[in-house]
């Protein structure tokens, strides 16, 4: 009884993503449809969109790779403190 309850619930949520699926693919049409035309000429072409796209990528690569770099040496200068004073006796350090 619950499996038969559990797969109606299923296809009925199948079928409404279904339907969602549809309108939003003609809503998308539609836009489309009624949007200005701009001439070929004045277009970026696509090489020129994706090598604009992987060179913010690369940016991004390198922002968060010297992100990463300043945080390891943050924590290895952290380990090497605690390390040091771990060593020297508490009358020293302080």
């Amino acid at each position: 009884m619950m499996a038969v309850r559990g797969s109606r619930a299923l296809c009925c949520s199948l079928l409404l993503l279904l339907l969602l699926t549809v309108s939003g693919v003609r809503a998308a049409e539609q836009d489309s449809q009624s949007g200005t035309v701009i001439p070929a000429e004045s277009r970026p072409c696509v090489d020129c969109h994706a090598f604009e796209f992987m060179q913010r990528a690369l940016q991004d690569l390198k922002r968060t790779a010297n992100n990463l770099n300043t945080r390891t040496e943050d924590l290895l200068l952290r380990v090497e403190q605690r390390a040091l004073c771990d060593c020297l006796p508490s009358n020293l350090v302080g």
